[in-house]
């Protein structure tokens, strides 16, 4: 398990903790793929794996034009194919692959800077 350091100025979302295939945001906890926002909590995004990251679930996260989005998922670094990223260039958004960890990490110093960052975490079933 790993808690994070609370560091929230102002009402956003912040990610607690980290546990095996568990992931707490503010109070809510999460076993399943969710994204998050400063002010977004959407616990319904159908993506378990960087295989199912396509245009239909990209798109979403495209409108809501982030300047940075992060793909926090699994214990070792992995990356979506060009194709999904290049989604992502051509709207002139930033994308991160990482850890869950480092994902929610570097999420949590993006809401301490009041930065329009979105976070797509992705838990296994």
């Amino acid at each position: 398990m790993l808690n994070l350091t609370e560091n929230r100025p102002g009402n956003h979302h912040y990610i607690r903790q980290i546990d095996d295939g568990l992931v707490v945001v503010n109070d809510r906890a999460f076993s399943a793929s969710f994204l998050v926002g400063a002010r977004l909590l959407e616990d319904h995004w159908p993506v378990r794996s960087l295989a199912d990251l396509d245009e239909a679930t990209v798109e979403p996260l495209v409108a809501l034009q982030p300047e940075l989005v992060l793909i926090g998922i699994g214990s070792r670094p992995q990356f979506p194919d060009a194709r999904v990223q290049n989604l992502f260039f051509r709207h002139g958004i930033g994308l991160e692959c990482m850890t869950l960890v480092a994902a929610a990490r570097t999420f949590n110093v993006l809401m301490s800077e009041d930065r329009r960052a979105l976070a797509g975490m992705i838990l296994p079933d």
